[in-house]
């Protein structure tokens, strides 16, 4: 059995953990709040720059069944052969539940659907990094890292990010980009998905709804295509980024308050396992004093 001083080191201890495991709550609550204000914010362009880019896409599909011509702009065109990339977004800390496990096992997913194949990484977040790094039976090459952005993501992250992974493709060196992050639905419910970036998915044209109007580009097509599309790689990059960041305080958040809930309980048992023991040793204590007073009066 502890003795009574074991059990109040204990009792010690786990509050001393119970008060940093509110502590990294209140701050990761704190943070969230500013996350979800910048989702928010970001939220409607992404959407509706990704509408119009979408028609686009579409528009080049109908140009190219019609007449043959292959699409204006590399980025709408389908590579059969090459290498794939993957981006893979992670945290740069842990204590924030199954967020980085999700990622991770999401990464290593699509990593067996290509085994054979020599593949590219865009890495964010020291968690992913440290993994992808020690993976073995697998041929990578790493095209980039961003390690230590959290929690503060800017678009300057999302321009590096971009340009990187357009680059690559532009050049012939990936086939393919794909992005596995998690997505913020709200405090209780985080998504891992795993979506295309490149080249950008061609919209299946809805049957009953009539084909879509053909535009009047000013200044031309091209030019346009060439400043809109970097705009638009860039833009959804810096929405997953701020998502993922968002969806990591979130989780963090609720495995804090997890935490402090699981030491509040394990204090109490404690405290009732302190209480029983003190009340042994004195019922003991006590019987032994009748003991001896018995014993001196026989």
């Amino acid at each position: 059995m502890p003795s009574l001083r074991e059990i109040r080191r204990k009792i010690k201890s786990v509050k001393s953990t119970e008060q940093i495991t509110r502590a990294m709550k209140m701050v990761a609550a704190a943070r969230m709040r500013r996350a979800q204000q910048a989702i928010l914010s970001s939220r409607p362009f992404a959407v509706r720059m990704e509408d119009a880019v979408r028609d686009l896409a579409l528009l080049e599909a109908s140009d190219a069944a019609a007449g043959g011509a292959a699409p204006i702009h590399p980025f709408f065109q389908a590579r059969p052969s090459g290498t794939p990339c993957l981006v893979v977004v992670s945290s740069d800390k842990g204590l924030c539940g199954a967020f980085n496990a999700n990622v991770l096992r999401a990464a290593m997913d699509w990593l067996r659907r290509h085994k054979g194949e020599r593949v590219r990484l865009a890495i964010v977040g020291r968690k992913a990094s440290d993994m992808l790094h020690r993976l073995k039976g697998f041929e990578a090459d790493v095209l980039t890292e961003l390690i230590g952005i959290f929690p503060r993501v800017s678009f300057a992250h999302a321009e590096i990010l971009g340009k990187t992974v357009m680059d690559a493709y532009a050049g012939g060196k990936c086939s393919k980009v794909d992005v596995i992050y998690t997505e913020f639905k709200s405090v209780v419910a985080q998504k891992v998905l795993d979506i295309p970036l490149l080249p950008i998915p061609k919209p299946e044209p809805l049957a009953g709804v009539p084909k879509t109007a053909d535009f009047k580009f000013e200044p031309a097509k091209e030019r346009l295509l060439e400043a809109l599309l970097p705009r638009f790689i860039k833009a959804q990059l810096y929405r997953v980024l701020l998502e993922s960041q968002a969806a990591e305080l979130a989780a963090r958040m609720n495995a804090m308050d997890s935490a402090s809930k699981n030491a509040g309980e394990l204090i109490d048992a404690l405290t009732l396992g302190l209480n029983r023991t003190r009340q042994g040793i004195i019922t003991r204590e006590i019987a032994e004093l009748v003991g001896g007073a018995e014993a001196l009066a026989a």
